[in-house]
């Protein structure tokens, strides 16, 4: 029998694992609508058993490769756990931005910042992600399924636009 030793593509399914199990479970903290249906706990549940499906996927792939040279160096660059704590850090400072200048700049802003940690610095990639990821995703949610957008305390950009 051999012993494998965990690689870093392991160690991130094994997150996103234990990630989505934790929403899958927070998922079923959401009330039933009105009526006992499912609604509002539909769309967490699906994403949450998603991460769960991809995190294992990860793990199943992180199995599959072959040991790396001891001898080789690991860059900042390709460090997943720096990644994974920027990535936390971003998302704390998203949720904060959300409440003080409203849902439009901070997603804006948010995408930009998640673009660059994974290395993308085209400068037209990160301007078409800061207009394109807030308006599609205001669509979807806020248009589409006619979920309330959290408003700004500082400022807020649905006022102008919407002209309240």
């Amino acid at each position: 029998m051999s012993t494998q030793r965990l690689n870093s593509t392991m160690i991130i399914g094994l997150g996103l694992t234990g990630l989505g199990l934790a929403a899958v479970v927070a998922s079923f903290g959401i009330n039933l609508d009105h009526d006992g249906g499912w609604g509002a706990r539909t769309f967490p549940l699906v994403g949450s058993a998603t991460l769960v499906v991809l995190g294992v996927l990860e793990m199943l792939k992180g199995r599959a490769m072959q040991p790396v040279p001891t001898n080789t160096q690991e860059t900042s660059e390709a460090n997943p756990l720096a990644r994974i704590i920027t990535l936390l850090i971003l998302s704390f400072a998203y949720l904060w931005l959300i409440g003080k200048i409203g849902y439009l700049i901070s997603t804006g802003l948010a995408a930009v910042a998640a673009l660059m940690v994974f290395g993308i610095r085209n400068p037209l990639g990160l301007t078409l992600a800061a207009i394109l990821c807030p308006l599609v995703y205001h669509l979807i949610f806020f248009v589409l399924l006619g979920v309330f957008p959290p408003y700004g305390e500082w400022f807020e950009p649905l006022d102008i636009i919407q002209g309240y």
